[in-house]
């Protein structure tokens, strides 16, 4: 017995519906780091974690917007129309989903980043903190080595 196939597949036009419901909510580090990198207007990305959290490294250009602290303060950092990109620590971690969560609930456009954090290092972009802006090496296991340019997914 085939473990894949104990449940049967989706149909094709039920599967497209999921996975187009799925990109509507998700992105990924490499798309944010291309719309970041051209300037995308309309693109507000939020870190979700901690001060501590923070200084320790954050994606350069984001807003520093603790889950807790977005219903008091979303509307004086979030400018009207702007889409929301939040992040948090990495994919063993929920605070994105959160503060997603708390941005759709005071009526914004909002999309979670998955891999978060963890895997915007490990895919070598740049992360800034009180000693500058710095990236560290790929990890192969997460993206091609550069100067490879994506996944080509």
């Amino acid at each position: 017995m085939s473990s894949v196939l104990s449940v049967a597949p989706a149909d094709p036009a039920a599967a497209a519906a999921h996975f187009a419901a799925r990109l509507r909510f998700e992105t990924d580090v490499s798309d944010v780091h291309a719309d970041l990198h051209a300037a995308v207007a309309g693109l507000l990305v939020v870190d979700s974690r901690s001060a501590q959290a923070w200084d320790q490294g954050h994606l350069p250009g984001a807003v520093h917007l603790p889950t807790a602290e977005i219903p008091a303060r979303a509307a004086d950092l979030v400018p009207p129309g702007a889409v929301v990109v939040t992040y948090c620590w990495g994919p063993g971690c929920n605070g994105a989903t959160r503060a997603a969560l708390a941005f759709a609930r005071l009526g914004h456009q909002v999309k979670e980043m998955l891999g978060g954090y963890e895997y915007w290092v490990r895919e070598g972009f740049p992360v800034e903190s009180a000693a500058g802006v710095v990236s560290r090496p790929v990890d192969p296991l997460t993206a091609p080595l550069r100067p490879a340019a994506g996944c080509g997914c």
